[in-house]
């Protein structure tokens, strides 16, 4: 069996919650990394999600930690396609739940991913997102 714990590391991207409201996007910093893998788990919906009550997952990249621009599909790995860096829509019920995943590779130090609520959200949605950044210039024995 070949070692993958000493050539990755894992991030928190969003802290698992449950959220009825946009969460605050925390940088995640790629330096010293060369691929990075997202998992975004979402539980059951709290509500049945409409195009009006919904949520969109929105990611973002920088080069310098203050100037930030939506990721393209060109930027990412698994994702069928990407308008304004919503990577996944909740748009309609959401009864399971799922973990997704895709690559980035758009080649930017700092990534970032908000959960925009938009509409009624009276009970909340369980949701974590991490980072696992791969491919390290210096691994760990």
């Amino acid at each position: 069996m070949k070692d993958l714990h000493s050539q990755i590391d894992i991030v928190e991207l969003i802290p698992a919650a449950t959220y009825d409201a946009d969460n605050t996007p925390a940088a995640v910093d790629l330096l010293g990394f060369e691929s990075a893998e997202i998992a975004l788990a979402i539980g059951a919906g709290g509500i049945t999600f409409t195009t009006n009550n919904k949520i969109e997952f929105v990611m973002t990249h920088s080069d310098d930690n203050d100037t930030y621009a939506p990721v393209t599909a060109d930027d990412l790995l698994g994702v069928a396609s990407v308008s304004s860096g919503i990577v996944k829509s909740l748009v309609a019920a959401h009864a399971t739940a799922d973990v997704t995943r895709f690559g980035y590779r758009g080649g930017k130090r700092y990534v970032k991913m908000l959960a925009d609520f938009s509409g009624t959200h009276g009970t909340g949605t369980p949701i974590a997102a991490v980072v696992a950044k791969g491919h390290p210039h210096m691994a760990t024995a």
